[in-house]
């Protein structure tokens, strides 16, 4: 069923159904307003940096890599993400038992350092729960079939994941329900809308959620390659994300419903969206192998490489692209964990012109006429 207009009803165009696009239009349409979504791809978000992730919601392991306002939009999105997925029609999995972070011998000074960073940021950071070190026993005590070659550990506890996929498929259905217009293989950007939104013949609204595809109007915006491996192996019992430590970037293990893994990520600065490496996958699949011997038998599902689409300073930041369009962008490689943050604050800023929320977390909002 559609949803009814409100009386004060604004026509509002959504460029870009990943992550953001499909979370905007669709509360956008929940308050009532007639929303177009378009984009390049189609409904499956094979084009997306959204469906390329493992959707981790874990602030305190992220603190080793990026700035306390991330972290600080992850702690609201931990308790914002159950809330959101309350409101869905369809199941998504959601999980909050925290996490595990490994390493190798030869990684304990990665490792270390690690462990300082994440207690630094529990002392600056309020409302963290505390990394707890872990020795042999504790480790299988969490997860009884990690090798045993793994003796220390530590536990962050609290952090969660939710899965991505069955998220976007959710969101689909929310807007088909809602009778929001969604045009799929339609390229737009934000100047087909002129001589300006709320101008005779054109929306009121222009919200622009490409990522990437954006970068004609947003130059900053540049590519980070990550790549994905989905595994099925129904005989590996890991019950929580393992984190380990890397000579090159921190590898993840996520398990998802019915034996299925994602198993990523690379992180190269490139714009390359082709296909997966060998090199790549040879770590991702050696990573997993040690962590848990049974990944030998599983199953390649599929390998999946895609570009995030990051700033300068590799934080999300609004941009004010005239009166009545707003560009979000710079996701980077936290977008699930800061994504109920970024629409909330973007929520307050169509309603007042002002976010609270955006001043709390120290989100950027720019303002540009270029």
């Amino acid at each position: 069923m559609e949803n009814a207009l409100q009386p004060d009803a604004q026509h509002i165009v959504v460029l870009g159904a990943g992550l953001m696009g499909r979370l905007l239009s669709w509360r956008l349409a929940v308050a009532g307003h007639r929303v177009e979504l378009f984009d390049a791809g189609g409904p499956g978000a094979e084009k997306s940096a959204a469906r390329a992730a493992a959707a981790m919601l874990a602030p305190l392991a992220e603190s080793a890599v990026t700035e306390p306002a991330v972290v600080q939009m992850g702690q609201y999105g931990l308790q914002r993400w159950p809330q959101l997925l309350s409101q869905l029609q369809s199941p998504v999995y959601f999980q909050q038992a925290g996490s595990l972070v490994l390493w190798h011998r030869q990684d304990a000074a990665e490792a270390a350092q690690f462990s300082r960073q994440l207690q630094a940021t529990c002392r600056s950071i309020a409302g963290l729960p505390q990394p707890q070190a872990l020795d042999a026993k504790g480790l299988a005590a969490l997860e009884p079939t990690i090798d045993a070659r793994f003796t220390q550990g530590i536990y962050l506890p609290d952090e969660g994941q939710l899965d991505n996929h069955q998220l976007l498929q959710a969101l689909h259905q929310e807007l088909q329900t809602l009778g929001v217009a969604m045009h799929w293989q339609t390229a737009r950007n934000p100047q087909d809308f002129s001589p300006a939104p709320n101008s005779q013949g054109q929306p009121q609204w222009v919200f622009d959620c490409r990522g990437v595809g954006a970068q004609v109007q947003w130059s900053q915006v540049r590519g980070v390659r990550g790549e994905i491996i989905t595994l099925h192996a129904p005989e590996v019992k890991l019950s929580r994300p393992i984190r380990l430590m890397h000579p090159r970037y921190p590898i993840y293990i996520t398990p998802k419903p019915n034996g299925i893994f994602l198993i990523g990520a690379t992180q190269i600065e490139s714009d390359d969206n082709s296909a997966v490496s060998v090199r790549s996958a040879l770590e991702l699949l050696s990573a997993a192998y040690t962590v848990d011997s049974g990944f030998a038998e599983a199953r390649i599902v599929n390998l999946v490489s895609q570009c995030r689409p990051a700033l300068p300073d590799n934080l999300p930041s609004v941009r004010w692209l005239g009166e009545r369009t707003l560009q979000i962008n710079g996701l980077y490689r936290h977008g699930y964990l800061v994504a109920p943050a970024v629409l909330d604050a973007v929520l307050q800023l169509f309603e007042s012109g002002a976010s609270a929320l955006a001043a709390t977390f120290s989100l950027k909002i720019e303002t540009t006429t270029s």
